[in-house]
């Protein structure tokens, strides 16, 4: 897996490069739109939950700036794995002209994919930090390790998004259910609330969702100045690690179908 994507990381860097421009490409505004999309969602998020809804943090100041922050934070994370995953499992009937192509590295695409979302995931954060600096002042000294804490992130999302985008050639209707999926796991994951609003119970069973300690821990480190609990991190790296081995793997054994079912 590591000596693939080392091979081809400059055709990934092109790659990605040219998937983020495709977005834009024939906009009056061009890539400003990567900057004002966020920057128009975060005011949204702020009118309609802390004036209509006038919904507050658990355990925080109880402002309306830090419940738009707290939001923004977590929409964040959680995008960059849905945006990967909903996309995944049409990865490869979209480019089926480099199916066959024998010597193109279809595994790179869904590192494509996952590269585009990081980079929006950038500007997100750059929008979020330029609000807190205007609202609140200079976030905690934990934020530097907003970057080491979405290691399991990716590498989740990764496994992911290979698994899906091979099974996406042979059934057709997975597109369909992840998007509801995600779309699920997007009000399973606290988000919108704080996990320690809930009962008990229901915290333990919260936990069995991987986005639950990946999203708990970046916005903690962003807006609390809360350190990781490194076991969990630890333990969320090691399975991470693990699922995108077996979704590369998955990849590479069914890969060999592709051209015969396209």
């Amino acid at each position: 897996m590591l000596k693939s994507l080392w091979h081809n990381r400059q055709l990934i860097k092109t790659l990605t490069r040219r998937d983020i421009a495709s977005r834009y490409r024939g906009s009056f505004l061009g890539m400003l739109w990567s900057f004002f999309n966020p920057l128009f969602m975060l005011c949204v998020y702020t009118f309609v939950f802390s004036v209509v809804f006038k919904a507050r943090w658990h355990g925080g100041d109880n402002s309306k700036s830090e419940f738009a922050l707290v939001l923004f934070a977590g929409l964040s994370v959680f995008n960059i794995f849905a945006e990967c995953v909903n996309r995944a499992p049409n990865l490869i009937p979209a480019n089926s002209n480099y199916v066959k192509k024998v010597i193109f590295p279809l595994e790179i695409l869904p590192v494509v994919s996952l590269g585009n979302a990081l980079f929006h995931a950038a500007i997100s954060f750059a929008v979020w930090l330029a609000a807190c600096l205007l609202l609140r002042g200079l976030p905690p000294v934990t934020f530097p390790l907003l970057p080491l804490l979405l290691l399991p992130l990716v590498f989740t999302t990764m496994g992911l998004s290979w698994f899906l985008a091979s099974l996406g050639v042979y059934l057709r209707d997975v597109s369909q259910l992840i998007t509801v999926t995600t779309t699920a796991l997007l009000f399973l994951t606290p988000i919108f609330y704080s996990a320690a609003n809930l009962p008990a119970s229901y915290q333990k069973i919260m936990l069995l969702n991987p986005m639950t300690p990946i999203v708990e821990q970046a916005r903690g480190a962003m807006l609390f100045g809360a350190m990781p609990d490194w076991r969990v991190f630890g333990l969320n790296l090691a399975i991470s690690l693990l699922a995108a081995v077996a979704g590369f793997a998955w990849f590479q054994k069914t890969r060999k179908g592709f051209a015969d079912v396209l």
